[in-house]
């Protein structure tokens, strides 16, 4: 074999070699190829009661670990030879066009996951062409979302208080700011068991233990932020100095109802969705009230420990209710093939939680939108891959969901 030492010319086609990247968040969010990567970028720089708040689950997290067991134990069926040169990952939702099949689900204490707060999150999915949900426990008002995302679609996440009136208050700020879709969130009669925020003394403000400064001394960069921002606090609620799971059992109402729900819905001009649903027969029932659409979700495992798996729930609730009202999901959906898995599986429409908070964690506004762009490219690919082009192309018979646990028969 002869050798010869290669010219300059021979070497010019062969390496190619990259720009260095100055800034040290982009090189973080650039290396950052899954929503896996972005939680551990995110846990490196977030103080560990923040991080677990949004990491963590109820009681002993089953319910969460099963969700995300869930869509990893799909099994595709793609077919071949077909043209997917391009596909479209858009669809109506609620009445208006989105770009993907999924949007920002609400998330409370979110400007003490990072300084951004919801602000990032809501421009980002504008920027994106989906949208943006603000929970009631947000910590930016109603009115600066809408002024700091003027062209935004914007839904308002409600939880009923047993104060009727500072809750319709609240709806009746969001509907003036120009928010379209109320999310009703009725599983919460009370506060789960959220042991990790308990462990961590997790209030508002954060309370400040040596535990918590030696965590937090590797993390300068948040408590610069948190330190030289403003004050955190629910921009939709008065002061509170309690611990978070104290809070919520204030807030929350074990009385609401059916008729309240009617009551709602009279009130409110836009959509409305009902999130929570966690049963056939009470999906049949909040379709039959007149709603718009039921949102299969336990809550991202944070209320009722091991109850039932909205992936799995999904086809029944499609057979019964699909035609009367569009299903959307969340809970475990960490990549967009878990996203791809749901709309095949029935779902019209699913929402990201933490993997939206890994992003904002990591990098702020540009965390979320790495986090958009990594769950768009996985859509996209997943698509092509099952050789679909558009949503509605995708059906059941692409995907079955393996159970490693039945019902036990009866005796």
């Amino acid at each position: 074999m002869k050798r010869q030492l290669p010219t300059r010319r021979d070497l010019a086609p062969l390496l190619r070699f990259k720009r260095p990247e100055t800034s040290p968040k982009r090189r973080r969010l650039e290396r950052a190829l899954t929503i896996d990567d972005l939680r551990r970028v995110a846990e490196r720089r977030t103080p560990r009661a923040a991080f677990d708040y949004t990491d963590g689950a109820a009681d002993g997290e089953v319910s969460l670990a099963r969700a995300r067991q869930a869509f990893a134990d799909v099994e595709w069926h793609p077919a071949i030879l077909r043209d997917v040169s391009h596909v479209d990952t858009s669809r109506e939702v609620l009445g208006q066009r989105v770009a993907l099949p999924f949007g920002i689900a609400p998330t409370g204490f979110t400007r003490m996951m990072q300084a951004e707060g919801e602000v990032a999150g809501a421009t980002a999915a504008t920027a994106a062409g989906i949208p943006f949900a603000l929970s009631t426990m947000g910590t930016t008002s109603i009115e600066d979302v809408a002024a700091a995302d003027p062209d935004g679609r914007h839904w308002f996440q409600l939880y009923m208080w047993k104060d009727r009136d500072r809750s319709m208050a609240l709806v009746d700020r969001a509907a003036k700011a120009g928010f379209d879709t109320l999310l009703v969130t009725v599983d919460v009669p009370v506060a789960g068991a959220r042991l990790r925020d308990v462990r961590n003394g997790m209030t508002i403000p954060p309370t400040l233990t040596p535990r918590t400064v030696v965590n937090a001394i590797p993390r300068p960069a948040w408590w610069i932020n948190f330190l030289t921002t403003e004050p955190l606090a629910f921009a939709s609620l008065d002061s509170w100095s309690g611990t978070v799971a104290e809070l919520l059992d204030t807030m929350f109402d074990p009385t609401v109802t059916y008729d309240d729900l009617a009551w709602i819905r009279e009130q409110w001009p836009g959509k409305v969705v009902v999130k929570g649903v966690q049963t056939v027969a009470d999906a049949v029932r909040v379709a039959d009230a007149g709603v718009d659409a039921v949102l299969l979700s336990n809550h991202g495992g944070r209320q009722l420990d091991r109850a039932p798996v909205p992936f799995h729930l999904l086809p029944s609730v499609v057979k019964e209710v699909g035609s009367q009202v569009e299903v959307h999901l969340d809970t475990g959906i960490m990549s967009g093939q878990d996203v791809v898995a749901a709309v095949a599986h029935g779902a019209h429409f699913t929402y990201i939680g933490r993997a939206y908070l890994y992003g904002l964690m990591a990098g702020g506004r540009e965390g979320v939108d790495r986090t958009i762009e990594i769950l768009r490219g996985q859509v996209e690919r997943t698509m092509r891959l099952l050789g679909v082009t558009t949503l509605d192309e995708l059906e059941p018979g692409h995907v079955t969901a393996l159970r490693r646990l039945g019902p036990v028969p009866p005796a």
